[in-house]
């Protein structure tokens, strides 16, 4: 039976963050109540977000006590779901506690500049140096073919016309360049380096495109339980925009209405913790009008991914 967040429903949230409740409580009395577990998180963030929003309004100090806890809601939201009813993963995430313009990552500073709770997506700056965007491209152009997709139906990879890019992995940790881009998008995140896959390289050449798709693997095809032996679902994307096309090439989230414009260095970042078209990272990459398009691919899974 479908669930909706009722008015009621929203009113008990802020009585129980009122009365001092944690995040993980909350939603584990939801759960244990019987709310779905979808309808629940995307309440229980919702609502604390309206709430906390209104409450930091009051001054400074209040502000950044609700940035913090909107920021750590989600992860506790997420283990109290693994608690009560053992499904639910937990994902990558950027710390973006206190809205900081800038993200200090040690050998880069990494500057935010558009940032959604759904999808969970940031757009990043800087997080690729020009040097960096061109030896990617110097490596990887001579051992470029026709992109694959993942042949959901018997786990194994498929010519798609969705897909007409040209593209190559490079091994995990192959080279100083890919570990320390590597190594990089670890501190971002927050994720093992050995939870990702290899780096993927894509040129998008004039009217090459990827229509919109789920980076996940549904649940429901034969072949997932195949693929996800390797490390599990696919949690996040972090995209890695190496050059700039004249015109198209954006990379597009049809849910929310958002088109991303390649940058070089620049990035997106989106993270699904669940199978579901509701996380809303439904995206594709527009055709190419004009020029070409080289973008670096990072996907994260949920456990360690072996080679």
């Amino acid at each position: 039976m479908s669930q909706t967040i009722t008015p009621e429903l929203r009113a008990w949230i802020v009585q129980q963050a009122q009365a001092g409740c944690t995040p993980e409580s909350v939603l584990q009395a939801m759960l244990q109540a019987g709310w779905q577990a979808s309808v629940a998180l995307d309440a229980m963030e919702t609502v604390l977000e309206t709430h906390l929003g209104a409450v930091a309004a009051q001054d400074a100090t209040a502000r950044a006590a609700a940035a913090r806890t909107v920021a750590h809601a989600a992860a506790g939201a997420q283990a109290a779901e693994r608690a009560v009813t053992g499904r639910g993963v937990a994902r990558p995430y950027l710390d973006l506690s206190g809205s900081p313009r800038a993200i200090d990552l040690g050998d880069r500073v990494v500057t935010v500049h558009v940032s959604l709770r759904r999808p969970r997506l940031a757009v990043l700056g800087n997080l690729l140096s020009a040097e960096e965007c061109d030896a990617l491209i110097q490596a990887a152009q001579p051992r470029l073919k026709r992109s694959r997709t993942v042949q959901t139906r018997t786990g194994g990879e498929e010519l798609n016309a969705d897909r007409t890019s040209d593209g190559m992995f490079f091994r995990r940790g192959e080279t100083p360049l890919i570990q320390r881009i590597e190594a990089r998008l670890s501190r971002l995140v927050h994720w093992p380096v050995e939870n990702g896959e290899g780096l993927q390289v894509l040129r998008y050449g004039p009217g090459a495109e990827y229509k919109p798709h789920y980076d996940y693997f549904d649940p429901n095809a034969a072949g997932t339980a195949r693929i996800c032996e390797r490390g599990g679902q696919r949690v996040a994307t972090v995209v890695m925009y190496l050059n700039e096309p004249l015109r198209g090439g954006g990379t597009t989230f049809p849910d929310v209405g958002l088109e991303v414009m390649p940058q070089r260095g620049h990035a997106v970042f989106f993270a699904y913790d669940r199978p579901e078209p509701a996380t809303q990272t439904l995206h594709g990459g527009a055709p190419v009008l004009e020029g070409e398009k080289w973008v670096a691919t990072k996907w994260l899974r949920e456990g360690e991914f072996t080679v």
